[in-house]
């Protein structure tokens, strides 16, 4: 596990090296709840009293019942929403609105059509001043990890789903986000796909040591990508499990799908599966 900025040496600090985005600060819920007024008038209260804390390089999996406020958190943390009561904060910086320090990647792979594959990775650092040759660069090396460097020239509509996702990743990782907030981003997909997209990105993950966030329905996808999956119980969400997930200290940080065989993988997957309230 990776440890909070202040207990980051000179020599942690200098190993990362310029540009890296390694995360370096804590992602902390402090009592955040919200609620809304909906279309008919009535109050819906989704969050309640939300506590988390999660350590700089933590992969963290959130599972529970649809409407259980799973992605009213990440709208928090990604600074879309404001919490009715309590705060989330980034190390020392309260959230108050979108950085992009905190990239989202959502469900549907929100390409912009008219733009290229390379020009979607490129179009967030371009917004932000990065010179061309090295968002070029950028986009370059980040379509290359993802897989797609054919298709660099191609339009959205050319690719497949599974594909579309991976440049989608692409242009979020172009930013360089500490963290990485995802909203069920593989739910859509075949289930081949699905198991190809878990280790690529396990394996980005990995090599960047990124913050993630990440929102499923599926059990075992929770179970398998997780250093910890939390359980959110019906609205107003509240977190009612919070369960580690060490299964790389056993079988090693490049074990594939074979893991979700094993006794200790389905023991967790049964502990998570139970304390998922349907309503």
């Amino acid at each position: 596990m990776s440890r909070p900025a202040e207990h980051i040496d000179d020599a942690t600090t200098a190993q990362r090296g310029p540009g890296s985005t390694a995360s370096t600060q804590e992602l902390l819920l402090d009592g955040v709840s919200h609620h809304y007024v909906a279309g008919s008038g009535n109050i819906v209260h989704a969050v309640a009293e939300a506590t988390l804390r999660i350590p700089a390089g933590q992969f963290v999996c959130v599972v529970g019942p649809s409407g259980c406020g799973k992605t009213t958190l990440l709208k928090v943390l990604a600074g879309f929403l404001s919490p009715s009561s309590g705060e989330a904060r980034y190390g020392d910086d309260v959230i108050s609105g979108p950085s992009y320090q905190r990239g989202v990647v959502f469900q549907q792979a929100n390409l912009y059509p008219w733009l290229s594959i390379r020009g979607n990775v490129e179009l967030g650092p371009r917004f932000r001043g990065v010179p061309r040759k090295e968002r070029a660069e950028r986009a370059e090396r980040l379509l290359e990890m993802v897989g797609l460097p054919q298709f660099a020239d191609a339009k959205p509509y050319e690719l497949s789903g599974g594909m579309q996702q991976r440049a989608q990743i692409a242009r979020v990782l172009a930013n360089q986000p500490e963290v990485v907030l995802m909203d069920e981003p593989f739910g859509a997909l075949d289930a081949l796909t699905r198991e190809r997209l878990q280790a690529d990105l396990l394996r980005i993950q990995r090599q960047r040591r990124q913050t993630v966030f990440f929102i499923t329905h599926s059990v075992e996808e929770a179970v398998f990508l997780g250093d910890r999956v939390l359980v959110m119980s019906p609205r107003p969400g509240r977190i009612v499990l919070d369960e580690p997930v060490d299964l790389a200290a056993t079988y090693g940080p490049e074990v594939g799908v074979e893991m979700k065989s094993t006794p200790e993988f389905i023991e967790i997957r049964d502990r998570v599966a139970g304390a998922i309230q349907i309503v």
